[in-house]
């Protein structure tokens, strides 16, 4: 799977290149120069008509602005670019094909001016941030439109520019026009059916996409995820583990935190990390975990009833000796509320997951208490509920009951390998239980750096 290339002009020859200087709005008002300041409200077309371009140009965002770059456009069709930077609170931010490729982690800052890059050729559309790509879409034969968004399609058209809110600075704006049969080599991925495919129908409602739960293992690299994400059009969120017992990308201390965030922070994903074990709060640092965008753990590994470390998802480190199933699984519901309450994690991944011999009763052994006793903590310390899409857990109920009280969800999917689905079961479990964006977490709710560590296993 080959990622777009960040340069996005060596994937074709270009022609004559010309300077946007130039927009007039509905009242034949003009906006001139070098530099355009873009207010809310605002909406200014440049003279000319473009198929297939190049368009680069530097951006620079005020706290809070946003503004939409559109092409195609006759002042209602077409496609938007997002210019919208700050933390990962559920906005769409800057590089985002509006309501198709919509992202939720910006590679920019505000008050700084950085690069971009939107190019056109034939039915792919590129854009480029930092000189990273962030969005590489082909539009299909059968594109999914809502009404809302009928006109969102492909032809030809004027540059707009559109302010939102507060004030986005445009500059050095050059275009280079390309020939009819201008075609991107970079876009190597199968073609998305829009017709079957779930995604884009929750990114055309503007309902987040996001992959929290994504590990690189199993020949899984960082370009390949990279190609993944833009083709399904899900944010993914990368993390790897810290600390013992867990596979594939292992973090021991501190300075291997530091390091493997430098390698992925100007990746176009967000940057989370899983704590794995039980013994990683001991060995981690808060201020070393606290520059990634989010944390979570799980109960996969417990402190059995003998005091042996048992990772329950190996059949062969579960051990009954003289105790029935359900002397198990209260012992299992103990240990999952005191990791939940001594650990502070952002997210419970995996929940609700039962060793293997016990996983077709579960309805069964998940009762009504045992549930309430672990809401319960995710409620008290702001933990969000991850919806699994690997193990299609928790329960449609467990997910309704967390909604009443308030909890907060993530989707992820926990992979073995490059070949993963596109998070169906939390798709689908959004439809069912009738979840809203509302319902959705996101790291500017973390509160788990405001929570004390607490080495409650004595190893």
């Amino acid at each position: 799977m080959a990622v777009c290339a960040g340069f996005l002009t060596a994937c074709t020859q270009s022609r004559t290149t010309q300077t946007l200087d130039r927009f007039t709005n509905a009242q034949q008002e003009t906006l001139e120069g070098n530099e355009l300041k873009v207010t809310a409200g605002s909406s200014w077309l440049a003279e000319g008509t473009y198929k297939n371009f190049i368009l680069k140009g530097e951006a620079l965002t005020q706290s809070e602005a946003e503004a939409r770059l559109g092409f195609h456009t006759d002042g209602k069709s077409g496609y938007e670019v997002i210019f919208h930077n700050g933390p990962i609170d559920g906005s769409c931010k800057t590089g985002s094909l509006a309501s198709v490729r919509n992202l939720y982690r910006s590679l920019a800052k505000d008050g700084d001016w950085f690069p971009f890059e939107i190019a056109v050729r034939g039915k792919n559309i590129s854009i480029s941030v930092q000189d990273t790509t962030v969005v590489c879409y082909t539009e299909p034969s059968q594109p999914y439109r809502t009404e809302a968004h009928a006109k969102q399609l492909l032809g030809s058209g004027h540059i707009a520019l559109c302010g939102v809110q507060g004030e986005v600075s445009f500059r050095n704006l050059q275009i280079t026009a390309l020939p009819d049969d201008a075609i991107n080599e970079c876009d190597t991925m199968p073609a998305v059916d829009e017709q079957k495919d779930l995604v884009i129908r929750f990114q055309q409602e503007d309902f987040p996409v996001i992959d929290y739960h994504v590990h690189l293992k199993g020949g899984l690299t960082k370009e390949m995820a990279q190609a993944m994400s833009m083709n399904y059009g899900i944010n993914y969120g990368v993390a790897p583990n810290a600390g013992e017992g867990g596979v594939g990308r292992m973090l021991a201390n501190d300075d291997e935190v530091y390091a493997y965030y430098d390698e992925v922070k100007n990746m176009p994903f967000l940057c989370g990390v899983q704590g794995e074990g039980r013994k990683w709060t001991a060995t981690f640092s808060q201020e070393a975990l606290g520059i990634f965008d989010y944390l979570f753990t799980d109960a996969m590994t417990i402190v059995d009833h003998k005091g042996r470390l048992s990772r329950i998802y190996r059949p062969e480190e579960v051990h009954y000796d003289g105790i029935t199933k359900e002397q198990y699984m209260d012992h299992l519901v103990d240990q999952t509320v005191k990791i939940l309450t001594n650990e502070p994690a952002d997210i419970f991944a995996n929940p609700t997951y039962l060793p293997e011999d016990m996983q077709a009763d579960y309805d069964t052994y998940w009762t009504d208490d045992r549930i309430n006793r672990v809401l319960d903590v995710l409620q008290k310390y702001q933990i969000a509920l991850e919806i699994n899409a690997r193990y299609r857990i928790p329960s449609l109920k467990i997910i309704r009951m967390a909604k009443e009280r308030g909890i907060k969800f993530t989707f992820g999917t926990n992979n073995v390998d490059a070949n993963f689905g596109k998070l169906e079961y939390s798709l689908e479990a959004v439809k069912a239980c009738g979840l809203t964006p509302d319902d959705l977490w996101f790291p500017t709710m973390s509160i788990r750096r405001t929570r004390p560590v607490v080495i409650y296993n004595k190893f």
